[in-house]
């Protein structure tokens, strides 16, 4: 959404906008000449300086019904419209790169964006997260190919037209939208559909789609071979239908990633980007802010800040870390998010949490969502097969995370714990 009011902005339109909680984004939208306020009430906004001809309103699934902003605009004559809305208009007459799936939608997007405006292509990304490279989730480089992700929930991505697209998951999720897993990949299918040609769908093998498969170790349209790790970075080959790239450098950890780093790699190749270029400009992708983020990287203690809110992602978070520390001592703290989630997918969260060595759950975070009675952290708590696990607070979790005996500590939620990183972080390195 941000990066969406970034482009409107370079546009020469003025920008409003509501968010319910400020974050370090919303302040450096503010810098930029946004203008936004944490107050759901219609009076924050000068009524006199905006009519229903001179303004759009959008929104996004997050806004519940019930906001009184939204409520205002939707009573009255102004044109309010979903965000996937004016995503697909804004792509509509340039080739869309399309990046759908459960999981891996942020990074693969990113890593795809920063190939394409290091490969000097004409690409404007709008992104599901600031990418590091560019301290930013908009890559403004061109108009004529747009870089987009393509979001499953409330099926919004049905309302793009991508040329190139790419499916990385589509593990069961968003079951209050959904009802069930089948109508979830029923919808990624639907979505498939939507490209022109079959060989401009790339998603991940063993998916029941087709078009390029993609895979790692194992046979596939795009498959990257001969892996090895140096220094915390992967070196491998990419076999694709019509040549060997051979000596890639990956910097970020986690077969997930990896993957996520093989499906840009196919896009862009499959949007004409000349191959000599991507070795170098995958080397200098620096990832994205709360993916992996190393906040302390020290020989005795390593805190990692990462979005991660899905069973399947907190396994591929424990596999990463795993695979770059294998006999460290391991602490997450996690906020789950969202009741729904918590509740559909309980047993898979505590079998994801247990693999770790120590567990802090902090609270459920709502998001657009009411109590759902009987589901809590305390509930989720109790069916983590580890003795090292309990319920914290966030007035604790600085202190709790310092005194923790090991030396790998992660910071790991979609909700509000993104905003508690730093505090933490400064407390840690303060008292270590």
């Amino acid at each position: 959404m941000s990066a969406l009011a970034r482009y409107v902005k370079l546009l020469g339109k003025s920008v409003f906008g509501y968010d319910k909680t400020p974050t370090k984004l919303t302040s450096e939208l503010i810098q930029e000449g946004l203008n936004i306020t944490f107050t759901d009430a219609i009076t924050e906004i000068d009524l006199s300086l905006i009519n229903p001809q001179n303004t759009l309103v959008v929104y996004t699934p997050a806004i519940p019904k019930s906001n009184n902003i939204l409520e205002f605009f939707t009573s009255e004559e102004y044109t309010v419209i979903k965000r996937a809305k004016l995503l697909g208009e804004v792509t509509k007459n340039t080739l869309c790169l399309a990046v759908a799936g459960t999981h891996g939608k942020t990074t693969t997007s990113a890593i795809l964006g920063h190939l394409l405006a290091e490969c000097n292509m004409p690409v404007t990304a709008f992104l599901g997260g600031i990418a590091e490279n560019y301290n930013s989730n908009f890559i403004s480089k061109g108009t004529e190919i747009t870089v987009v992700e393509a979001d499953e929930f409330d099926r919004s991505f049905l309302q793009l037209s991508p040329d190139i697209a790419c499916i990385t998951s589509m593990d069961a999720d968003h079951l209050d939208i959904y009802g069930s897993a089948a109508s979830l990949e029923s919808s990624f299918k639907e979505f498939a559909q939507l490209v022109p040609k079959k060989e401009n769908l790339f998603y991940k093998k063993g998916l029941p789609l087709e078009g390029q498969s993609v895979a790692i170790d194992e046979t596939a349209d795009f498959q990257a071979q001969n892996i090895t790790i140096d220094n915390g970075s992967y070196l491998f080959d990419l076999k694709t239908p019509n040549e060997l790239i051979e000596g890639l450098r990956f910097s970020l950890p986690g077969h997930h990633n990896l993957h996520n780093a093989i499906t840009a790699l196919g896009m862009a190749i499959s949007a004409g980007t000349p191959t000599p270029s991507l070795p170098e400009a995958l080397h200098s992708f620096k990832g994205v802010r709360r993916r992996f983020s190393y906040k302390i990287k020290r020989d005795d203690l390593v805190l990692i800040d990462d979005y991660a809110h899905h069973p399947t992602e907190l396994n591929a978070l424990f596999q990463a870390v795993s695979e770059m520390y294998p006999t460290e001592g391991k602490l997450i703290v996690f906020q789950p998010h969202l009741f729904s989630r918590t509740q559909d997918f309980a047993d898979d969260f505590a079998l994801s949490l247990a693999q770790f060595d120590e567990v802090l759950l902090l609270d459920i975070y709502p998001a657009r969502e009411v109590p759902i009675e009987g589901v809590n952290s305390s509930w989720l708590c109790d069916k983590i097969l580890t003795r090292h696990k309990k319920v914290i607070s966030k007035e604790m979790l600085s202190e709790s995370v310092q005194k923790s005996a090991c030396k790998i500590k992660l910071l790991v939620g979609a909700g509000d714990i993104g905003a508690e990183v730093e505090r933490i972080t400064k407390y840690v390195q303060d008292e270590g």
